[in-house]
């Protein structure tokens, strides 16, 4: 049940459970990949790569909780009542047989897979590292559930719409180069920065 948001957040960061000491080893393995960037290139040391990264750390983390719910594997209650939902609510009838029929069904196979693609987004996200196809997979993922949601009473369908276009601005912005594992990929393949200019690594 949630209380306020500070105290949400920390009882996630605070109280000892085994998905809080893997996220704060990704924030700080986050952290340590932001502070190499922040070093060896001068560009990455703005206002504008520290806000991106920051934004990157909040919907990773939405993601990685967001993962919590789909366990126990291979089957969630919670998942299970969403997925019910999202079969009864869907906008368009094809998209209700869908889910009543085929992944309803498969659920055991269903909940290990998006609990799998939900937490890889996270680490993708909280790590900067491969940002830009796992992004443009969370967009079909933020418009299945918009679509399939979208007469759900209890849901705000704007939500989703916003979900989706959080990641089309990130595949836009390449938002793994700001302060990412990305950004040190790349350099790593295209030589260095060195006082704003590039100087290739021989």
């Amino acid at each position: 049940m949630r209380t306020n948001p500070f105290l949400d957040t920390y009882e996630w960061l605070f109280v000892l459970r085994w998905q809080s000491l893997l996220l704060w080893l990704l924030l700080i393995a986050s952290a340590f990949i932001a502070a190499r960037n922040w070093r060896q290139d001068p560009s990455q040391r703005s206002v504008a790569h520290a806000t991106i990264w920051g934004v990157r750390l909040l919907i990773g983390g939405m993601w990685y909780q967001a993962s919590t719910w789909k366990l126990p594997l291979p089957v969630s209650d919670a998942f299970r009542h969403w997925l019910e939902q999202s079969g009864e609510h869907a906008s368009f009838q094809f998209l209700g047989d869908l889910v009543t029929e085929v992944m309803i069904p498969a659920l055991p196979v269903v909940g290990t897979f998006i609990y799998f693609f939900e937490l890889l987004m996270a680490v993708s996200l909280l790590l900067g590292l491969f940002v830009r196809p796992l992004a443009l997979a969370a967009v079909g993922q933020g418009i299945f559930l918009w679509l399939t949601l979208y007469r759900a009473e209890a849901e705000w369908p704007w939500n989703y719409v916003f979900l989706t276009v959080v990641h089309i601005l990130f595949i836009v912005i390449a938002a793994g180069r700001y302060l990412g594992a990305d950004a040190l990929l790349r350099r790593g393949r295209e030589g260095e920065f060195e006082g704003g200019a590039l100087r290739l690594v021989t």
